[in-house]
């Protein structure tokens, strides 16, 4: 050992005669007092020598990840072609891929078909399974480590978890089995494949428990969440609400539009929307104007946000558009029916395409990865698609505890119940959290109120899915449906979300219902800030056929995209916080036209980027600079190119660029001087309409002090907007594809420059600008946007085209990627395959 490292003993000798071991150098014989020169010599040699040595492990290093990975990768792809043994199935089913990685699975009965399909859904999304899983369980630390504790503790608070256990009890018989074929062939996967799982359980050390019934429950309650989250909105309502006057707070929280066109009525409602009704806060309500509240709020905002698609920014909002229109408005005499789901955007995308067929029930479109069948899509004589209703399915109950009981509505006491919670983190100590729990109408109410450390009141959450009664997975019926009546009677029993269905058939009839669960409160009716549960308590959920719906109106056309849907006659409250009207109402002008539409046309519109809301407020800030004193050359040129705009957010157009820069600036100059800090918490859905309107109307009562006039003011808004964000002194070359790019990434494989490399390719998109924005139909937005654009002629089904933002697979190293990238960034879609048609890859499960 000695011979091998003559350095090894180092308290033998270390000094220059080690060194010349190591670097060759010759023996000194200069004096110790002349040998500065040398010595600095010496130790600039090591001190490269040395640096070079790491350089050389960093590269060997990183090169042997590079392998590794690429080999976890590689070993990772899924078998498309061949045999495979699986116990669990009776007869052989086969699985033919497209070019682009559609499986279109035959299976001779319908077990075999829902077990396939489950294999075959965590070939290529085991991974985001999983994931989507312990989000909404509440179990990321576990595997994620000490920085998602308060993603765990907000989930387990939430009691998300729990719900799906009470639920799963009381599921249908015929449902619940369906969820445990499903989970058999997610599970038969893992076990042939122990050596071959996705390489993100071996970066980060860990495999995956069997998935089971309630798992797919939670994967749709995780969906739920991303839609039905109201409860931040009603507390920040509450805060901003205290600081208000009645007057200020019917601006900023208009009730429906005279832009709205619910689905029922035959042309637009050009009337006013319901007169404001300001909301009474008690003491303790009117007392929430400390910013230690305030901070509280918008922490909370912040990790919601983190996660769930739809909490908001401006022009933010996870929306979706879908439509019908019937023979008499088509070049071909057949309904069409097309349908985009705005929500946020990932690698890999949220929807799985499939093609699935046993005997007599066939069914395409997309699947929810770990959730069983078709979600959206058509079948042999139908054709469905969805867009969020934003239904108010939460209410916040201020509670009265004293000594670990709570107060009834009828006055009596009962004992606060406890969920004690363990959160496993990764390489730490567990977490202990305890949640308490009231009760109302037998249902747990989980306290809210350890969220917010400056909160004093004890906050109850109630939600649609806390009653397990309410959980319902009806897609096999759904799929299987024929006609208007067997779709209906399919979705009577579902329970979250709230959606806006609509329907066409081969048989010439449209159709548009609200689905899902909506509570009936007691005598008071909807409570947009936290309320005292007594008169707010919930009573039921409005029946079914009591739920807006149309079927072949005189129209024949139905349209939503997120605005009102209630009729001016409709007096069951859904919601008080619609969603801005300017999509639908694009929508609607486009649709009502004298023009016969084929398919193309349904494309076109899912990609048309004009822009009521950017337009409108163009022209308002060009009068403003115009009748201004003294504005700049800068701000002229603004007003020019505002005045001259056509609406099109287009990437190369600057003027929506000057549009959200104004915007930006606005509301905080509106809002400051009322609310301080608090102005972050305003979230109103319809806040764009709301702007729209102050503006238009220039009420003295917003107008800053320091302003003379609205004029003066909106011309500050556009300089500081366009100052704030770095204008360039030639606005002309202030195109919005430069401020608006795609940011989207791999959860996993796009956080470190280092995995980046490592994998040695593209793992996200971030080079690409975006024409759109948050009110033209074609979403525009940075990380979110169209989850699918389907369209279908349910006389024609094989023709039906669907496209989804990237890809089938998870992989970075599978050509299903993003194959679908381009053609989704640039207007275009693709085929989407059903019954055989030409194959790339065959597979073939048989029975072991």
């Amino acid at each position: 050992m000695l011979r091998r490292f003559p350095c090894l003993p180092i308290r033998i000798q270390f000094g220059r005669a080690c060194a010349r071991l190591l670097f060759r150098m010759p023996v000194s014989t200069a004096p110790l007092a002349s040998s500065a020169p040398s010595r600095f010599a010496f130790w600039t040699r090591r001190f490269a020598a040395v640096l070079v040595i790491f350089i050389l492990l960093g590269a060997i290093a990183v090169a042997g990840g590079r392998i590794w990975l690429h080999r976890a990768l590689q070993v990772s792809l899924p078998v498309l072609d061949g045999n495979i043994a699986l116990a669990g199935l009776q007869d052989p089913v086969r699985v033919e891929r497209s070019e682009h990685g559609i499986p279109h699975i035959i299976a001779a009965n319908m077990d075999d078909l829902i077990f396939a399909q489950g294999f075959v859904t965590a070939q290529d999304r085991l991974w985001q399974m999983d994931m989507l899983r312990r989000h909404a369980a509440g179990e990321l630390a576990e595997v994620l480590g000490s920085n998602f504790i308060q993603h765990d503790r907000l989930q387990r608070t939430l009691q998300v978890r729990a719900a799906a256990d009470r639920a799963i009890t009381q599921l249908d018989p015929q449902e619940r089995h369906w969820l445990d074929v499903y989970a058999r062939g997610i599970n038969a996967f893992v076990d042939a494949n122990l050596n071959r799982l996705p390489a993100e359980f071996r970066i980060l050390g860990y495999t995956p428990r069997p998935w089971t019934a309630r798992d797919s429950l939670l994967v749709g309650f995780a969906m739920a969440e991303d839609l039905s989250t109201g409860y931040p909105d009603k507390l920040n309502r509450e805060t901003v609400s205290a600081k208000l006057d009645p007057a200020l707070q019917a601006d900023l929280y208009p009730v429906g539009s005279w832009r709205d066109h619910p689905p029922a009525e035959g042309k637009p409602d050009l009337t006013q929307p319901t007169p404001f009704e300001p909301i009474p806060l008690d003491s303790s309500q009117a007392a929430l104007r400390t910013p230690a509240h305030t901070q509280d709020l918008l922490a909370l905002q912040h990790e919601i946000a983190t996660y769930v698609s739809h909490y908001r920014c401006d022009g933010c909002t996870a929306g979706s558009n879908n439509w019908t229109i019937s023979g008499a408005h088509t070049a071909n005499g057949h309904p069409l029916l097309s349908n985009d789901m705005h929500l946020a955007l990932g690698i890999p995308g949220i929807w799985y395409e499939a093609d699935l067929e046993a005997g007599d029930f066939h069914a395409a479109g997309v699947t929810l990865p770990g959730v069983p069948f078709i979600i959206m899509g058509h079948n042999q004589h139908i054709a469905w698609g969805f867009t969020n209703s934003d239904a108010d399915v939460q209410d916040v109950y201020i509670e009265n505890i004293a000594n670990d009981r709570y107060q009834t509505p009828d006055g009596g006491w009962h004992p606060l119940q406890h969920a004690q919670e363990t959160i496993h983190v990764k390489h730490s100590s567990d977490v202990q959290w305890d949640v308490a729990l009231t009760q109302h109408n037998g249902i747990p109410t989980p306290i809210l109120t350890p969220l917010y450390p400056h909160e004093k009141r004890q906050l109850a959450l109630q939600w649609v899915i806390y009653d397990p009664t309410n959980a319902s997975a009806p897609f096999y019926r759904v799929d299987k449906a024929a006609n208007w009546d067997e779709f209906l009677t399919a979705f009577q029993t579902f329970g979250a979300p709230s959606q806006n269905v609509v329907y066409a058939d081969d048989a010439g009839h449209i159709g548009y219902h609200l689905i899902g669960k909506v509570p009936l409160r007691g005598t008071s009716g909807l409570a947009p800030v936290a309320v005292a549960s007594g008169n707010y308590e919930w009573t039921g959920y409005i029946p079914f056929d009591k739920l807006p719906q149309v079927f072949d109106p005189p129209s024949s056309i139905i349209a939503t995209a997120n605005a009102r849907i209630t009729p001016d006659d409709y007096d069951l409250p859904i919601t008080l916080d619609w969603n801005a009207p300017y999509r639908n109402e694009r929508i609607w002008k486009v649709l009502g036209t004298d023009k016969k539409f084929t398919a193309a046309d349904m494309l076109a519109l899912q990609n048309d980027v004009y822009s009521d809301f950017d337009k409108t407020l163009a022209q308002r800030i060009s009068y403003a600079v115009d009748h201004a004193r003294n504005p700049s050359k800068r701000l002229r040129q603004a007003a020019d190119i505002l005045r001259n705009w056509n609406g099109q957010v287009t990437i190369d157009s600057p003027a929506p660029s000057i549009v959200a820069a104004t915007t930006t600036a606005l509301w905080p100059m509106l809002l400051e001087p009322h609310l301080g800090e608090s102005w972050k918490l305003y979230t109103w859905r319809a806040r764009s309409f709301a702007l729209e309107q102050i503006v238009s109307d220039a009420p003295m009562r917003w107008l800053p002090k320091e302003y003379e006039d609205w004029n003066e003011f909106l011309t500050a808004a556009l300089d500081r907007g366009l100052n704030t964000s770095r204008a360039p002194s030639n606005l002309a070359s202030w195109k919005w594809g430069d401020v608006n790019r795609l940011e989207i990434d791999h959860p996993l494989f796009g956080k470190t420059p280092l995995l980046r490399r490592l994998i040695g390719m593209q793992t996200g998109t971030g080079n690409w600008p975006l024409p759109g924005n948050g009110y033209t139909v074609r979403p525009g937005l940075p990380k979110n946007g169209a989850s699918e654009r389907f369209t279908v002629d349910p006389t024609d089904p094989k023709n039906a085209t669907m496209i989804i933002p990237l890809g089938q697979s998870s992989n970075p190293l599978s050509p299903w990627y993003m194959d679908q990238f381009q053609s989704w960034l640039h207007q275009g879609t693709l085929p989407l395959p059903f019954d055989t048609q030409q194959t790339s890859h065959t597979l073939v499960l048989t029975p072991q």
